[in-house]
């Protein structure tokens, strides 16, 4: 400690010299047509071909000296438009680059990132702090991290946008699948309950998060229960104390030989996730005739856990729960009933708690009953898909000065053969776009007050009726049906 001064004056130096929230670099990692993502994906819905860049950028760290993240950008490759922002925040990782800005390369989960670029998003894909350019051990499911350097990467992105010609507007949907479901919960409740000034969240799907860290999560370790994903146990144990500082000493404190071992080796960086996880699974089958993660702790530590409410173990686990407020803006809860690493009574601990607290907009749905972990992402994301198109909104890029589009007030919807603008402010251009941001009809208007259009000929279905005027936006959806 009696370095501790001078410590903290080099940081707060260094911190003088990097501004925080800055994009230090980006990297072109490449392109994907529109073609290319139809095949990748099989669906044939894409509208646009993507670029996919590795932004890094300065944030901060979990004692508050300043950090280099990186993270994944991917843009609809037609800058003449201007999209909303989307984050998906990712799931676990089995190592330093099993992250979207590094993985996307392999067809790992980064191409997530390919998928939501080519639906019309500018994709932001952070990759946490501890993980891919970031020093030190993963803070895992540590929901103030997880929150913070998704916030900086978003502060971040209009310098890239800058450098690279591409715009968006006030738009901002946040979703994320497994741990990136409980981060994605986490940054969704930050941005509301702290930085409400600063963004505004459009939509949010949560899909098969661990949103109960200290109950759901804590009571399927503590059950005995035979469980094939030991590893999440010493990963979480160890992201605590390294944020907390004060639940061990030694490893061997809190996991039993030869347990104790792996999870060290693992630690210190010698193995992945992946590799802790077959060992100790190896091990428990061995040693106590299945795969029982329970099995793996000091009995010590079990007693205390149990019969003290306040221990270190117990207050962390709930200081990460990310479920104990109201969401405003409209939002999802997807999950699957049979999912066998992130049980689904999440879901259910989150929804009840978030309509108690009197949101209104949220619904947790079940996407398939039998599905396990691994099979409930497809229907997930495509659920997800669907909830935010209806929010969705691009439009073409009028200037470097965009204006924020306003509510567009008109009648009826659904329309038939016309439809009547509302109290126009003047002269202007009245433009009809598909859901796919391409333009399908327009009209000039000579005046002030209503204005009825003919709509005829415009196929049954969803468009994005826009009205512009002196730099002013007004814009809505237009449902024509017939």
């Amino acid at each position: 400690m009696k370095n501790y001064l001078s410590c903290l004056l080099l940081s707060l130096a260094f911190c003088a010299s990097l501004p925080a929230q800055q994009l230090v670099s980006s990297t072109l990692l490449g392109s994907k047509t529109k073609a290319q993502l139809a095949s990748q994906f099989q669906l044939p819905f894409f509208q646009y071909g993507v670029k996919y860049y590795r932004i890094t950028y300065t944030t901060t760290g979990l004692q508050g000296q300043p950090d280099t993240v990186s993270g994944l950008v991917v843009v609809p490759n037609d800058a003449g438009f201007v999209y909303p922002r989307l984050v998906y925040q990712h799931g676990t990782s089995s190592s330093k680059t099993d992250v979207p800005s590094f993985n996307v390369v392999q067809n790992g989960e980064g191409i997530i990132g390919w998928l939501f670029g080519g639906l019309g998003y500018v994709t932001l894909m952070p990759d946490y702090l501890g993980l891919g350019v970031s020093d030190g051990f993963h803070p895992y499911v540590h929901a103030a991290s997880e929150a913070s350097v998704a916030a900086d990467m978003l502060r971040a992105l209009p310098e890239f946008l800058e450098q690279t010609g591409f715009h968006t507007n006030d738009q901002l949907f946040i979703t994320g699948y497994s741990q990136g479901g409980h981060a994605a919960m986490a940054l969704h409740r930050e941005v509301e309950t702290e930085l409400a000034g600063e963004f505004s969240v459009t939509a949010a799907a949560h899909l098969s998060g661990p949103y109960s860290i200290g109950e759901v999560m804590r009571d399927l370790i503590l059950s005995d229960s035979i469980y094939y994903y030991p590893a999440y146990l010493p990963n979480t144990i160890l992201s605590y104390q390294t944020v907390y500082g004060n639940l061990f000493s030694e490893v061997n404190d809190v996991f039993k030989a030869p347990y104790s071992t792996i999870i060290g080796q693992f630690y210190a960086g010698a193995i992945n996730l992946n590799q802790m996880n077959s060992q100790l699974i190896a091990q428990l089958t061995t040693n106590e005739g299945a795969c029982r993660p329970f099995r793996m702790l000091q009995p010590a530590i079990v007693q205390a856990v149990l019969t003290d409410p306040a221990h270190p173990f117990n207050a962390a686990l709930q200081e990460n729960n990310v479920y104990a407020w109201a969401p405003e803006a409209p939002t999802r809860i997807f999950y699957c009933t049979a999912d066998d690493q992130v049980p689904y009574k999440n879901s259910f601990v989150a929804l009840d708690s978030m309509v108690a607290r009197g949101a209104s907009q949220v619904a947790a749905q079940d996407l398939d009953p039998t599905a396990d972990h691994g099979e409930c992402v497809t229907p997930a994301l495509t659920n997800t898909i669907l909830f935010f198109v209806g929010y969705q909104q691009v439009a073409p890029f009028v200037s470097t000065s965009q204006a924020a589009i306003q509510p567009l007030a008109f009648y009826p919807s659904p329309a038939n053969t016309s439809v009547t603008l509302r109290d126009l402010p003047g002269p202007g251009r009245v433009s009809v776009f598909g859901m796919d941001g391409r333009l399908r009809r327009q009209w000039p208007v000579a005046g002030s007050g209503d204005t009825t259009l003919s709509v005829a000929g415009l196929e049954n279905g969803l468009y994005y009726l826009q009205y512009t005027s002196a730099g002013k936006i007004g814009q809505g959806k237009l449902v024509i049906q017939r």
